[in-house]
């Protein structure tokens, strides 16, 4: 029986290997490695019946097939290795590259004006020192009005001005509310801004959007002043808008600031003698800022008594449209290519 099982090795190894070497292509070199050593191949059925052989005998014939099949595998690979490099002569020779051709236009994208703003901005503050802060766009009331001391009957809480979801909760109209959750988890100094977008309710025209993007600012400390404010807010705006940019405050009010005011700047354009851009007026209104009102800070368990603070905020889209000379918001969302490869 064991020289039969001998012989029958030694003819599933001449087999193979006569197979192996006359094969032409990496698909029947496949078909050969499953013929001969698969689960159902030739030399495991070998495998199969050694039970019928004496204790003695099996580690002849399995110490036989091993070596046969470590034999047989080398082959595989040695063929393997030698097809594909024929293969890839092959192509070689007749596929024709001309490296000097031109290759296909990728037509890239770009960042989107306001996100352009909205990263300059970052980097302006992060120079000054400020962290940047982020918050829930779908808010409630409390922190979008109650702490930031804006009363139940204010016309900002009207259902004309502001997206309600249910009475207490709302789509932020300001990342005003940013500002009072740091001061509630976070003890002076505070210096952050808060970017992000914010929804009102406004019809849509070239100045106006239910949805747009605002960049807001808060310091609180000890012996804070509005100078501090109006330094801040002139170096902002001559980083941003142009070393030449002036600034100027005219009287507002907020309900979150006392004092408050606008700040305007500078014509870019005209540098104050009055253009189309600016209206003739040489001004252009950019935000709204003033100090910190002392029951905010009460309202968010910071003493007004030890600690002042001054705020501000203004529109990124605002900013886009007077930087790049935008007349029309609607542009900003519009998602013409025409208008965006520009930037």
């Amino acid at each position: 029986m064991i020289l039969k099982m001998k012989e029958e090795i030694a003819k599933i190894k001449e087999n193979s290997q006569r197979e192996i070497n006359s094969c032409q292509d990496l698909r029947q070199l496949a078909d050969l490695k499953v013929k001969y050593l698969g689960k159902k191949g030739e030399l495991t059925v070998v495998l199969r019946g050694m039970g019928k052989l004496s204790p003695e005998e099996r580690p002849v014939i399995g110490s036989l097939v091993n070596q046969v099949r470590d034999e047989l595998d080398e082959l595989f690979t040695q063929k393997e290795k030698e097809l594909n490099r024929k293969e890839l002569e092959k192509r070689l020779e007749t596929e024709n590259i001309d490296v000097t051709e031109p290759s296909k236009k990728v037509n890239l994208g770009s960042l989107h004006p306001i996100t352009q703003v909205i990263q300059e901005v970052e980097e302006i503050f992060l120079g000054m020192g400020y962290e940047i802060a982020d918050g829930p766009e779908v808010e409630k009331a409390i922190y979008n009005f109650d702490k930031l001391n804006t009363p139940p009957d204010h016309p900002a809480r009207d259902v004309q001005d502001t997206f309600y979801i249910t009475d207490d909760i709302v789509l932020r109209s300001q990342t005003s509310p940013v500002q009072a959750r740091v001061m509630e988890n976070q003890k002076p100094p505070i210096k952050i801004i808060c970017p992000g977008a914010v929804y009102r309710s406004d019809s849509v025209d070239a100045t106006h959007s239910p949805v747009f993007h605002q960049v807001e600012g808060l310091v609180v400390d000890k012996n804070i002043a509005m100078t501090d404010l109006k330094g801040t807010l002139e170096m902002f705006a001559k980083k941003c808008l142009g070393e030449k940019t002036k600034i100027r405050f005219r009287p507002h009010h907020f309900p979150f600031t006392e004092p408050s005011a606008e700040a305007d700047v500078s014509c870019f354009v005209c540098g104050g003698k009055g253009c189309r851009v600016c209206k003739g007026e040489g001004w252009i209104e950019l935000l709204g800022c003033g100090m910190v009102h002392p029951n905010v800070l009460r309202n968010c368990g910071i003493d007004p008594e030890e600690y002042s603070g001054f705020a501000f905020g203004f529109g990124v889209e605002r900013v886009a449209m007077a930087k790049f000379g935008i007349e029309d918001m609607r542009l900003l969302f519009e998602n013409d290519v025409r208008f965006l490869k520009q930037f």
